[in-house]
């Protein structure tokens, strides 16, 4: 039975929808709302929800470092060690995420044979 996320369905849809209502590029779309949640301090789980997409549109690690540097300036160094911190750690999550599917996979296979 599958799990039940309103939540996060919620936030999916909000997404998809600014993506479509806007004319930016989506790969430029997807640095802007990083660069939002930089300027806000946002939350680990904040970065980790944008990790799909930005990996789906061909944001890099470097693009993340290089946007890092390009607001520091205008949010400040405290802002921008948090939001490294934060996008480190939802990295860390969103690997551990997929280790377990991957194990879960595994196991599913090796019960079927």
């Amino acid at each position: 039975m599958p799990e039940e996320t309103p939540v996060l369905d919620a936030l999916a849809a909000i997404t998809a929808v600014s993506i479509v209502g806007s004319e930016l590029p989506a790969r430029e779309h997807v640095i802007a709302r990083l660069a939002a949640l930089i300027a806000v301090d946002a939350p680990t789980a904040s970065y980790l929800l944008n990790t799909g997409t930005a990996v789906e549109v061909g944001i890099t690690l470097e693009d993340v470092q290089s946007l890092l540097v390009a607001v520091a300036p205008i949010v400040g160094t405290p802002r921008v060690v948090s939001a490294s911190a934060k996008i480190a750690q939802a990295l860390g999550l969103a690997v551990a995420l997929v280790e377990e599917e991957l194990e879960e996979e595994l196991e599913d296979a090796a019960t079927e044979d």
